[in-house]
């Protein structure tokens, strides 16, 4: 049976994919019977593909009973757009983090929160123990308090005004007006760093970069335990130097 299997549901696959590129070619949609025509498939074939296209989000039917592409479309091809920008930059971060010995980390700041995009790692290079959400330890993290640095104090109030500034550390910041006169204190042409907020035995070092209108960070993750001060100074200035690239290979259109 499993033999059967295999070639009729790869047909099914097929077949659904002719239907979708032939709905596709009509700009105001088509019914039925056309896509039957033009993909070469038996009427009733055609409607129980369509409806489980239908039900599926990848096709959607009009009043009028025609056919057109669906929302969950728009979205893979969304996905799509997202993960071609990535692989444009992903260099950039490997190269980061060869030279740094470092994992790199990447976050955007969408939808109120600061979200983990990209992460490059590897066997000299391990990532840190992300053991508290990106969403919830903004204000712990070079990466976050990076992205708030950029923000005007209205965007700042306003994130502050939904998280909770949780004590992770004994070296987190957990005081807003102290967390507001720390970013601050980070001059604009400068990294921000995070020196052991997030977790024990770890710093951080981050620097803004953006994909078209879109806030994001840049940054890398170091032992605490090295020399602090020179590879801070060198982490900053690899990272400096790299954000015009992975901004400019951002916000290349597509």
């Amino acid at each position: 049976m499993g033999a059967q299997e295999g070639p009729t549901l790869i047909a099914s696959v097929q077949r659904a994919f002719r239907l979708m590129e032939a709905v596709g070619a009509h700009e105001g949609g088509a019914p039925a019977k056309l896509l039957a025509r033009e993909t070469g498939l038996a009427l009733a074939t055609t409607y129980h593909l369509l409806r489980t296209l239908v039900h599926d989000g990848y096709l959607r039917k009009l009043e009028d009973g025609s056919f057109v592409l669906g929302d969950r479309l728009d979205a893979l091809h969304d996905g799509s757009r997202t993960q071609t920008r990535l692989s444009r930059i992903r260099p950039a971060l490997g190269s980061l983090r060869d030279d740094l010995s470092a994992a790199a980390y990447l976050t955007f700041y969408e939808d109120g929160e600061i979200r983990v995009a990209e992460i490059v790692d590897g066997p000299r290079a391990p990532r840190a123990d992300l053991w508290v959400g990106f969403e919830e330890a903004g204000h712990a993290t070079a990466l976050g308090k990076c992205v708030l640095r950029e923000l005007d104090d209205e965007g700042r109030q306003e994130y502050l005004s939904r998280h909770l500034l949780a004590d992770l550390t004994p070296r987190t910041i957990t005081h807003r007006t102290e967390l507001l006169r720390r970013l601050d204190a980070f001059p604009d042409a400068t990294a921000v760093t995070d020196l052991e907020e997030y977790s024990l035995g770890v710093v951080c070092v981050a620097v803004p970069v953006y994909q078209g209108e879109t806030l994001g960070s840049l940054g890398v993750s170091l032992r605490a335990d090295r020399d602090r001060p020179a590879a801070l100074r060198e982490a900053s200035q690899r990272l400096l130097a790299t954000a015009a690239r992975v901004t400019r290979g951002l916000s290349l259109t597509i």
